[in-house]
């Protein structure tokens, strides 16, 4: 079985970023000149996938907006002879199909991967969370891919997690296969630390297989009163074999003022134009 489509879930209120969430999609906060969402799409096309699902909700329209054509721009820019700008709006190449629904109501991750199902049909697919971005020389999306080539069963990915973070996680038991690959033993969604089986934690990364919607329908709702896609996870491993991935690569999460900032001054210390206009070295002196 080969990997063909991606869900990309960008449903949640984001009321960590309130007011400014009250209008704008947290997906769309910029990390330097382009919206969090451009990143985790763009690596979900360099890993080879041109189909892609991307979940939504009411006052989310400047997503889709976002990966739409703007032929006035377009326009104007290659009459004022903009190619690089022109370059940079087209980005994703025409045979790059992103298509859109709405969750109408906000019942957890759980409940919006399960949207996917018509969409994904009996297929393996990518589920890649809309504030989590991988800095990699090999996308994360495309090194749990190869893995996938070799097990063909779900790879979900992995970090260890600091103690006092825990709580935030899904969390493995494990049993230690490779240096970076765990055979799943158990998970559990948001544990108290001592409760915790590991301290090796889910991200926003996933390779499921199309029996995870069975396992959807099955869940009632647990941590936070939401359908968690840990709890359906659970159902699944049950059934058959699921890995877990540790990716070579450093990941930000954007979906709190904290990791946004960090992620923002990080990618402009790499830009080099950026690190001397700025004179980030001094200032973080």
């Amino acid at each position: 079985m080969k990997i063909r489509k991606a869900v990309i879930p960008a449903a949640g209120f984001g009321t960590r970023f309130l007011p400014l969430t009250k209008s704008m999609p947290k997906e769309m906060l910029p990390i330097i000149n382009k919206p969090v969402i451009h990143y985790v799409v763009e690596e979900a096309v360099r890993s080879g996938i041109k189909d892609i699902l991307i979940i939504t909700a009411t006052g989310k329209r400047a997503i889709e907006d976002y990966f739409d054509h703007n032929a006035d721009l377009e326009q104007h820019l290659g009459k004022n002879n903009k190619n690089k700008e022109l370059n940079e709006i087209n980005i994703f190449a025409d045979d790059v199909y992103i298509h859109f629904i709405r969750q109408k109501e906000q019942k957890g991750l759980g409940h919006a991967v399960s949207l996917a199902k018509k969409f994904v049909g009996n297929e393996p697919f990518v589920v890649l969370l809309g504030d989590d971005i991988i800095k990699s020389k090999k996308h994360a999306t495309k090194q749990m891919m190869d893995v996938f080539e070799e097990k063909q069963a779900t790879i979900i990915g992995v970090e260890e997690v600091p103690k006092e973070r825990i709580e935030k996680y899904g969390v493995i038991d494990g049993e230690k296969l490779k240096e970076n690959l765990y055979l799943i033993k158990s998970l559990v969604e948001k544990p108290k630390l001592k409760d915790a089986p590991s301290n090796i934690g889910i991200i926003g990364r996933y390779i499921l297989m199309p029996q995870i919607f069975e396992c959807l329908e099955k869940i009632k709702p647990g941590a936070g009163g939401e359908l968690q896609l840990t709890d359906a996870l659970v159902l699944l491993q049950k059934t058959q074999e699921m890995y877990a991935f540790v990716f070579d690569g450093k990941r930000y999460d954007t979906g709190n003022p904290e990791g946004w900032l960090k992620t923002n001054i990080e990618y402009a210390m790499d830009d080099e134009c950026l690190r001397e206009k700025l004179k980030l070295k001094e200032l973080l002196e």
